[in-house]
């Protein structure tokens, strides 16, 4: 007999059933998205000693019908306890480490009907992470090496040299004026900066200016 025809049952009674009804969805369909990772568990708090409604991928041992948790509980006795109480530190029955949350679900007249609970199995997970903590670990056993950048060593090459000539005239590179600014250019194309990559584009940068005015003055002494 459906719960809806169900004299029996009040009309509270049976909004309670339909919104469990409903998180049993949820419950089975989060399961199923995170296979032999992260189990499901919806707790009916209606009824603690057979509290368990689904179980999805499975990873503790438990089964529909088993009784409310600690955490259950406390949510009976307590309509003000959190409602969501998240990534918190637990274990599986033979010892495996997890992480887990908790959802209460209320009815409309703020009573805890039941609980939604993942618990993800995080051992699986640690292999992963220190694979991963290796791969990106650096050496610190030569501090004497110096320290080195991914950038084209030319580019660099290329703005200290700008920044020194601007240096001996007291000047920053875009305050030189416009023929010292075109001196800089032949000098540093007499030194055979313009022969890597970009070069014309970092002294435009570097001088305030476009690149073909950089082009032009290398052209035209």
């Amino acid at each position: 007999m459906d719960d809806q025809s169900n004299p029996l049952l009040g009309e509270a009674a049976v909004d309670d059933e339909h919104l469990i009804r409903e998180a049993e969805k949820i419950a089975v369909a989060l399961g199923r998205m995170f296979p032999g990772l992260c189990e499901v568990v919806l707790h009916d708090l209606r009824n603690p000693d057979h509290a368990i409604r689904v179980i999805e991928n499975n990873l503790s041992g438990r089964r529909v019908g088993d009784s409310a948790t600690e955490l259950g509980l406390a949510r009976i006795e307590d309509p003000e306890y959190p409602s969501v109480i998240q990534n918190y530190p637990n274990r599986f029955p033979d010892g495996r480490p997890a992480k887990s949350t908790s959802i209460g679900i209320k009815n409309a007249a703020g009573e805890y009907v039941a609980a939604l609970c993942l618990n993800l199995d995080v051992s699986v997970l640690s292999p992963v992470t220190r694979t991963l903590a290796n791969l990106v670990a650096t050496d610190t056993e030569h501090p004497e090496q110096p320290v080195e950048t991914l950038r084209d060593r030319a580019a660099r090459e290329l703005r200290q040299a700008v920044e020194a000539h601007a240096a001996q005239r007291a000047a920053t590179p875009r305050s030189l004026s416009r023929e010292e600014k075109k001196a800089l250019v032949r000098q540093l194309q007499r030194d055979g900066y313009f022969d890597s990559r970009d070069a014309a584009q970092t002294i435009a940068g570097l001088l305030g200016m476009s690149r073909a005015t950089v082009y032009n003055y290398a052209r035209h002494p």
